[in-house]
């Protein structure tokens, strides 16, 4: 399962998503989905504009983390 850690990365850079939205130009809307974890797929071009905006990598927002079976 794949942790999307967007929102803690921007936290520690105090950016809002409206000014991180507006600075990678999507909509606040999908920055959302993108935030939530709820998005099917990233476009590298995206996932290129929020580490250079955020100054991060891109392991830094995104998180492999194995499922558990009950």
């Amino acid at each position: 399962m794949i942790i999307v850690n967007l929102d803690v990365m921007m936290a520690k850079r105090k950016i809002s998503s409206n000014e991180l939205a507006e600075m990678i130009d999507i909509t606040p809307a999908n920055l959302s989905i993108l935030k939530t974890g709820k998005a099917k797929a990233v476009r590298f071009s995206t996932l290129d504009k929020i580490c250079k905006v955020l100054k991060c990598q891109p392991g830094d927002l995104l998180e492999f983390v194995e499922e558990t079976e009950n």
